[in-house]
């Protein structure tokens, strides 16, 4: 196992090299970026001219775009990277580092409760949905799961605003806490449940746009397991129908929804940038997205970046829990 996880690092560490070089080559060659950005109004009112924005490029590293510039600040960077410095970030004008550390929380937050109502509501829904094939439940958990994984976040999201929002005022329209009220120093309490409340949409947005996919997952491989000859001589033993179902069969679906919900490390920390967006949610994915509009080449490369190292590590977790989960598994 040892030597299949050495394997495995060496060979991230191949995958990542190869997709930061990809990621900042495409960062660059973007139409506009920063400077181009924020001078576009001093340039139509003549306030600036196009050897000051030259200037400002060459400052900011941004003047050569040739392939041997890029390659050169590219080297730049990496070199910095590689210590732990993931530059200065244009929009933010703080660290790299510091601007995730102080916003990855709120979509890590947001994220995990959607997980948990995710996997409490889609698992038990696809196991009945396979113990009643073709039945009356089966088919309309099938439509519902199919119209939610349908559906556009932005839609489900202005759908649920102008309902429970606008129309009903049951939940706050956007933010993250209520800007009209102000708490004492020491109301953690009520900063908390204010905070709560306004995540209550984004989460249902969230939970209703992936129940779906992991319901029709989990009863694609009951119904694969149900089928099984083991299951048939449970049943013959005289078993009751909850032993074999939940002792029996689920045991074995257990095992590609643990890898699958192990490899889910990135969706924790990358945030819901669109869901995020429209509700005006501080999160780590509504900030790449303002940082990816102005072309902040140093936060879009220190983002993805930090979106590859979790999905690598996600990766190695999802191989090593199923060789928790079925110890007949061998790792080589």
């Amino acid at each position: 196992m040892w030597k299949y996880i050495q394997k495995r690092l060496l060979l991230a560490v191949v995958i990542l090299l190869g997709v930061s070089v990809l990621i900042y080559m495409l960062s660059m060659l973007m139409p506009a970026d920063y400077i181009d950005n924020q001078t576009a109004a001093a340039l139509s009112n003549g306030s600036m001219t196009l050897d000051d924005v030259q200037r400002l490029k060459e400052l900011y590293g941004l003047a050569d775009k040739s392939l041997p510039g890029i390659l050169k600040s590219y080297v730049m960077w990496f070199t910095s990277a590689i210590t732990g410095d993931l530059g200065f970030s244009f929009l933010y004008g703080q660290p790299v580092s510091t601007v995730i550390n102080n916003y990855m929380w709120t979509s890590f937050t947001l994220a995990l409760i959607s997980m948990i109502l995710q996997v409490s509501i889609a698992i038990p829904m696809g196991i009945k949905a396979a113990v009643n094939q073709y039945g009356g439940y089966d088919y309309t958990v099938s439509v519902l799961a199919m119209i939610g994984t349908a559906l556009p976040s932005f839609f489900l999201a202005a759908l649920l605003m102008n309902v429970f929002s606008i129309n009903l005022k049951w939940f706050p329209l956007q933010g993250l806490t209520t800007a009209t009220r102000i708490f004492a120093p020491d109301a953690h309490m009520e900063i908390l449940l204010d905070k709560a409340w306004h995540l209550v949409l984004p989460i249902t947005v969230l939970v209703l746009l992936n129940v779906g996919g992991l319901m029709r997952f989990t009863r694609t491989n009951m119904l694969e397991v149900m089928n099984s000859d083991y299951i048939r001589t449970a049943r013959a033993k005289g078993l009751s129908e909850h032993t074999v179902v939940y002792k029996h069969a689920f045991r074995n679906t257990f095992i590609p929804l643990v890898t699958t919900l192990s490899g889910t490390l990135p969706g924790l920390f990358g945030g819901a940038m669109i869901t995020e967006t429209v509700f005006a949610v501080p999160g780590i994915g509504y900030m790449a997205l303002r940082a990816t509009q102005q072309g902040d080449i140093p936060f879009i490369m220190g983002y993805n970046m930090f979106l590859a190292i979790l999905t690598v590590v996600g990766m190695l977790i999802s191989d090593l829990m199923y060789m928790v989960v079925d110890p007949r598994v061998k790792l080589k």
